[in-house]
């Protein structure tokens, strides 16, 4: 899902700090912050943000022009935006997209460590301080996390219905091999349906924390001596590789998934029946409303804090923005003030959706032309719940954020630049080997070979020794 992204560094100046601009009569009138944020263009966000340009114009002096570019999009034209000098004052940035470390070394973010102090102490009192500590680049911080789920546990989702129809269980399944039973049954029953759903972006789960996503460096969860090795060669992933090849030669796996963008379609019509997810409290709810039919998961991992959880959705201030303590003071009203949030996420009261209490809402019809993706937009734990949510809802994500436990490289950010070439070559191979190995379409006992060798002639090992070096370095001032 991550690319690793190569390009030269961008050398960006901060603009003038002005925070206003005097009207002729001598009054100030509200700055306009640009915002650029990650998900499908919505038709009426103009519509949405001129009611939240009224309340914030009110409540701290602007007024917000937000751009949604869509997913598949957003990192290309964010890295081009950015390296031409495009106006900009807040952008979405990520482990996943727009690479958060990565940018913030480039200078393409302001570091906010006194904006934070001086006009987001709101933020700092809500938010669970591993995220602002887990967010760290080499020591400063230069985002700022959703307050959401922090720990990441992968889960075997189930289309509900066909469990049901063939009076199936999910007891006993934790490992990708018990499985095998239940797939079996849906693969003799229901032609046209994904026994297990998989696309391109699939890696099988395997006890390892990675150093890049979707990158063959990794340590062991358990690990002692923190040694970094190659997770192709680890027998954990030769045998879940294996599987997933057993597997598709079972037709339990859809047989473009090497080359398959998304799940989109099979979620949309229910010809699915299982597959890997990464969860949080009462996920089951979300799909289930989400797809418009019965979801239900169970756990195949343990709650582990990783880098990527942490980094899994920010907001960065441009290094370029005219008025970074206005975006500062916005970004500080967004993840602590319940209307401002929700309005953001869900459109405007009575148009968009209406409250069923003093804090639950439900969508109405024009909710179809104002449909965000909530975890993108900031503090998550502000969001009305739906109908269906119980009432502890945020509690229990409190409770699961306490709960989790650290992955042995949260805070490690490995930095690039003196293995760059090395890289660019890794990174070919992946675009050869991951997919097809990961999804089963491939033999492993041949391609998982071939592959191997074929990074060690990249240079893998290079990059391999100077992850290993900084790793070395990071664990001494630990």
């Amino acid at each position: 899902m991550t690319a690793v992204v190569l390009a030269t560094s961008l050398v960006l100046g901060a603009c003038g700090k002005s925070e206003g601009n005097e009207s002729a009569s001598g009054s100030e009138k509200p700055v306009e912050l640009i915002w650029y944020t990650i998900g499908t263009p919505q038709k009426d966000v103009n519509r949405v943000m001129e009611e939240v340009s009224k309340y914030t114009a009110e409540k701290i002096g602007v007024t917000v022009k937000m751009n949604m570019i869509d997913w598949g999009d957003y990192t290309q034209k964010l890295q081009v935006m950015t390296a031409s000098g495009e106006p900009m004052d807040i952008m979405f940035t990520s482990s996943w997209a727009f690479d958060y470390v990565q940018n913030a070394r480039k200078g393409a973010f302001l570091e906010i460590g006194s904006l934070l102090d001086e006009y987001g102490k709101g933020i700092k009192d809500t938010l669970d301080p591993a995220f602002l500590e887990g967010s760290k680049v080499d020591g400063k911080n230069y985002g700022i996390p959703a307050n959401k789920e922090l720990p990441a546990q992968e889960v075997w989702r189930f289309n509900k219905n066909l469990l049901d129809k063939y009076n199936l269980s999910m007891d006993g399944v934790y490992t990708l091999e018990s499985l095998e039973p239940l797939l079996q049954t849906i693969k003799d029953n229901e032609p046209g349906t994904a026994a297990l759903a998989v696309d391109k972006n699939y890696k099988p789960y395997v006890p390892y924390d990675f150093i890049i996503e979707n990158m063959p460096f990794a340590v062991k969860l358990d690990t002692t001596d923190y040694k970094v090795i190659n997770v192709l060669e680890t027998p954990e992933m030769k045998q879940a590789l294996t599987t997933m090849h057993k597997y598709y030669n079972a037709g339990f796996i859809p047989t473009e998934a090497a080359t398959l963008d998304s799940l989109t379609d099979m979620q949309t019509t229910g010809k699915w029946f299982s597959d890997k997810a990464t969860t949080q409290p009462f996920a089951d709810n979300l799909w289930s409303q989400s797809y418009g039919y019965p979801v239900v998961s169970t756990p195949q991992s343990e709650s582990l804090i990783y880098n990527w959880s942490v980094m899994g959705s920010m907001q960065a201030i441009s290094a370029n923005s005219e008025y970074p303590e206005k975006a500062m003071e916005f970004l500080n009203l967004l993840n602590t003030d319940p209307v401002l949030r929700n309005m953001v996420d869900s459109g405007i009261e009575g148009v968009h959706f209406k409250k069923t209490g003093d804090n639950v809402m439900e969508n109405l019809d024009e909710s179809k032309n104002y449909d965000m993706p909530t975890f993108s937009l900031g503090n998550v734990m502000l969001t009305y719940l739906n109908p269906t949510d119980p009432e502890n809802k945020w509690e229990e994500f409190k409770t699961f954020n306490e709960q989790g436990k650290e992955a042995p490289l949260l805070g490690f950010n490995f930095d690039p630049s003196k293995v760059t070439t090395e890289l660019a070559a890794v990174s070919n191979v992946k675009e050869e080997y991951w997919s097809a190995l990961m999804t089963g379409t491939v033999n492993p006992d041949v391609q998982l070979t071939k592959a191997i060798e074929k990074f060690k002639a990249a240079g893998l090992d290079t990059v391999l020794a100077e992850i290993q070096r900084q790793v070395d370095e990071w664990k001494a001032t630990r």
